[in-house]
């Protein structure tokens, strides 16, 4: 990785020389308490979580979980989604075969990634995460908005995602993928 110094925005830095970084260049980075992914040999660097987005994150999870088959997982980040040499992210939660894992990674796309949006990762998570979950074959992605609150839903459906499910507050969304599970969003909220 080079030495030139990050160029910071508002809330993101992204990694302007020597392109494209490797999942070696991600190992190297250090653990300064913020989520370093990378998407297409560009490193990107967002703060931490507000507790909004954790507090979602965490009700989430719980649901999850309870509805999850045994032969399947439920994780939040950090913990690395390898999708190629050039793409390593951190899903805010996402759920796998517990045979698909490596020891510290998903090596392969899962079966659901969620991401829970905040102002600094807004755009990243609408447009570059959900093309690189969808090329990659990821099963299902889902977005959450904590500020609204509200869940889009999409499925791969022939190597493309198609909207199942767009629902706001008491609104319940019905998902069958990976399994069968109704997020009302509104309930995860505190």
């Amino acid at each position: 990785m080079s030495a030139v110094e990050p160029i910071p925005t508002p809330n993101l830095w992204l990694e302007p020389a020597n392109l494209p970084l490797t999942r070696n260049d991600l190992d190297r980075m250090p653990d300064d308490g913020r989520r370093h992914e990378l998407i297409d040999g560009v490193l990107v660097v967002t703060p931490g979580p507000t507790f909004a987005h954790q507090d979602t994150v965490a009700s989430l999870l719980v649901k999850l979980r309870l509805a999850c088959p045994p032969e399947l997982c439920a994780l939040t980040a950090p913990f690395d989604v390898v999708l190629a040499g050039d793409t390593v992210v951190q899903p805010d939660l996402f759920v796998a075969r517990r045979d698909d894992f490596a020891e510290g990674e998903l090596p392969g796309p899962p079966l659901l990634a969620v991401e829970v949006l905040s102002p600094s990762t807004r755009r990243i998570d609408v447009m570059l995460k959900f093309s690189r979950y969808e090329a990659a074959g990821c099963g299902a992605y889902w977005v959450v908005d904590p500020d609204t609150p509200s869940l889009i839903a999409w499925e791969l459906q022939d190597g493309a995602y198609v909207q199942v499910a767009k629902v706001t507050g008491d609104e319940a969304a019905r998902l069958t993928s990976p399994f069968g599970v109704t997020v009302v969003p509104a309930d995860l909220i505190s």
